[in-house]
């Protein structure tokens, strides 16, 4: 019983039941304590059964139907039953028990409602190819449980994972481009996305100098042995003057100039 219970038999006088009979207030009170106690005298306590050998978990509130068997280990949970008489306490598999804690965790995960925001770009805007990098800088709310992750894609390819990267452009073709940035859990299910559409262009200054480069390096190779010695031959001469006209001309260097 619970000490509530206790207390009020406890305190109830004696009555000597040879000489008097339980009428009137005496038979109500006597009636109303039993009535609240009832319920309560069916409540016991639930024990977790573990066999030894399969490790198989059991919780029961009839511990007794276990502790004469070899190799079943008993021990009291905190847990207590609250069922009365006419209503039977059924019996708590280990799988419904397992069942119930993934379906609570399950919930806990779903209940999750990510806030995902692209700060940088944060709008559509150009990039010159190659000497501009993208970059990327993201934002969210609340923080990431642990087994989820922020996976950061150009044009539907993976290129980064976090809240920030730095895609270089030399290898982007010109054009338009999507950057996407997408909240997964473990199970690879979306659970929050963004996207910004940029703009990849050629810086034509370079692309020319690039290019005549490219063209004068093709001439030359074409040229016979001799031709490319006398350019070479040409190319240190201009070396050379360069050399002499970037030194500064002294009193003495002055005096020799003029005498000439």
């Amino acid at each position: 019983m619970y000490p509530t219970c206790q207390t009020a038999i406890k305190n109830w006088p004696i009555l000597p039941l040879n000489k008097h009979k339980l009428t009137g207030p005496w038979l109500g009170l006597v009636i109303g304590i039993a009535s609240l106690c009832a319920p309560m005298v069916h409540a016991a306590p639930i024990y977790k059964v573990v066999d030894e050998k399969t490790g198989h978990v059991t919780f029961t509130d009839r511990p007794q139907n276990y502790e004469q068997k070899s190799g079943k280990h008993v021990s009291q949970t905190d847990v207590t039953s609250h069922h009365t008489a006419s209503e039977p306490m059924p019996m708590t598999t280990s799988a419904a028990v397992t069942k119930s804690i993934e379906s609570t965790s399950t919930t806990d995960i779903q209940s999750v409602n990510y806030q995902l925001t692209m700060t940088e770009p944060s709008e559509e805007r150009a990039y010159r190819r190659p000497a501009q990098s993208i970059d990327v800088k993201l934002q969210i709310q609340p923080a990431l449980q642990a087994d989820d992750r922020v996976v950061i894609y150009l044009d539907d390819a993976e290129v980064a994972q976090g809240l920030s990267a730095s895609i270089a452009t030399v290898d982007i073709m010109p054009g338009a481009h999507s950057i996407q940035a997408i909240v997964k859990d473990k199970a690879e299910q979306t659970l929050a996305q963004v996207e910004q559409t940029v703009y990849v262009i050629q810086n034509t200054q370079t692309l020319q100098n690039n290019q005549k480069i490219a063209q004068q390096l093709l001439a030359y190779e074409r040229l016979p042995w001799h031709q490319k010695l006398i350019l070479k031959l040409q190319q240190k001469d201009n070396d050379e003057q360069k050399t002499e006209h970037s030194q500064p001309v002294t009193n003495d260097a002055f005096a020799k100039k003029v005498a000439r």
